[in-house]
Parts: C-alpha cells; sequence; structure tokens
C-alpha cells in the first residue's frame, strides 16, 4: 500500500525541481546539445565506431545516458545536502515514514528528473541523425536502472556530505570522470588493452553500453553481462543507503 506521505514526499521532491526547469532540465539539454554539435561536427565521417552506424547516431544514446545519470544524481544529493544545510530535514525525519520510503521517495523523484532530462536530450538530438530502435525494452531498462542507481548514490552523497563543496567533490572527482570514461563518446574497443581493463571496472560503463545496444543491437559488451552487473551495483548501493538512513549517520545532530 502506498502511503500519504510517501506520495507526499515524492511530489514534493518533484516539485522541487519542475519550479526550477530552466535550471534543472532546460540547461543540461543545451549542456548535451553543445556536446552533439562539436562532437559531431569534428568527428562525423571520420570514425565509425559500429558497422553502418554513423559517428552522431552513435553518440545520441551517449548523450542521452549521461544526461540521465548525472541529472538523477542531481536531484537527490542537491535536495538532501539543501534540507541538511536549511535544517528542514527534521521535518522528513520526524514522519512516521519507514527508512525504505524516504530511501524511494528520493530515489523516485530522482529518476523523475533523470528520465525527463534523457527524454528531452533525445528529442532534441534524435533529428541530427537516423536511430534505429532494436531492442525498445534494453532501452527502457537500462534507462530506469541507470536513474535509480545515480539517485542512489545521490542520497548517499547527501548523507554523507555536510557542506556543498564536498558535494561537489563528490561530483566533480567521481561521477563526472566516471560517466566521460564509460564510452560516451567512444567504444572501449578502440583503446589500449590496459585502459580497456580499467573500462570494464567502471559500472557506468556497463549502464551506457547496454542503453546504446537496445538502438542498435551492437555492443562493447553482452547485454545480460551489463544487466547482472548493473543489477547487483544497485543493489549494493540500495542496501547501504538503506543503512545509512537507518543508523541516522550525519542525519540526526
Amino acid at each position: 500500500m502506498i502511503t500519504t506521505g510517501f506520495r507526499t514526499l515524492v511530489y514534493k521532491e518533484t516539485l522541487r525541481f519542475y519550479k526550477v526547469a530552466t535550471q534543472t532540465i532546460a540547461a543540461p539539454i543545451l549542456t548535451a546539445m553543445l556536446y552533439l554539435l562539436i562532437f559531431g561536427h569534428v568527428l562525423e565521417g571520420r570514425v565509425e565506431v559500429y558497422p553502418g552506424v554513423t559517428y552522431t547516431a552513435f553518440l545520441i544514446p551517449g548523450l542521452v545516458m549521461m544526461s540521465v545519470l548525472q541529472n538523477s544524481f542531481a536531484n537527490s544529493s542537491s535536495s538532501l545536502i539543501q534540507s541538511k544545510i536549511t535544517g528542514n530535514l527534521v521535518f522528513v525525519l520526524l514522519t512516521p515514514l519507514s527508512h525504505w520510503e524516504i530511501f524511494s521517495a528520493y530515489v523516485l523523484a530522482s529518476m523523475v528528473r533523470g528520465i525527463a532530462v534523457g527524454l528531452g536530450v533525445f528529442v532534441i538530438t534524435v533529428w541530427f541523425a537516423h536511430l534505429s530502435f532494436t531492442w525498445p525494452l534494453w532501452i527502457m531498462v537500462f534507462a530506469l536502472l541507470g536513474a535509480a542507481i545515480l539517485g542512489t548514490m545521490g542520497l548517499i552523497a547527501g548523507i554523507w556530505a555536510e557542506k556543498f563543496d564536498q558535494l561537489a567533490a563528490f561530483q566533480n572527482f567521481l561521477i563526472v570522470p566516471l560517466t566521460f570514461l564509460a564510452g560516451v563518446f567512444y567504444s572501449i574497443h578502440s583503446l589500449p588493452a590496459f585502459w580497456q581493463t580499467m573500462s570494464h571496472l567502471n559500472p557506468f560503463f556497463y549502464m551506457i553500453d547496454g542503453f546504446r545496444y537496445g538502438f542498435f543491437g551492437q555492443s562493447d559488451i553482452n547485454p545480460w553481462t551489463s544487466l547482472v552487473i548493473v543489477s547487483a551495483f544497485l543493489t549494493v548501493l540500495a542496501l547501504l543507503a538503506i543503512r545509512l538512513l537507518r543508523s541516522g549517520y550525519r542525519l540526526r545532530h
């Protein structure tokens, strides 16, 4: 049964980013558009990653997924750190909501924002190349799993951080590098052997590679392998986030 408190918290978290949609939705879409114009213009006709797939077509799913991941993280992390600093987090903690409900509400709202930005990027960029939809179900599965994972990571980062510069360090030194080194702009098969091995240690790679497989039916590794790794990663992060919420780590001062 979905409680009224859970629905209210989801609504509150969704409304929080919707009220500043120019900043939370329009700005990331513009950023992805600039990436496409720059990289697509420079490398189109010079690079063919998959047989029969233009570089611009290859790039678009990567940009869509990158936008989903980064904005899902930004939503939960920024919301929690703002609530901690302003002191209104106590009103969430005092409610009879369970730790699972608090976790689910923050992550679900983050997924809504991430998917909304991803759809916006897709609608704007799809006109620049012909995209096939070989396996639509894979597209939806990896988009939802990726948004959930980054929403959970954002929640963990928001719990851990006590000020904005700590959160910025988490994003700039972990989230952004892992995203950019996950094959958004290239196939890992174009890398030297050492960096291919390092890429396989990056969980973001499996999210983007599996998502791209849904469009072209081609990927750097088997999508079922990606699905297992991504699902396991989400499970571990979710259990960690729930444990932190239950313990009150850096939440109850």
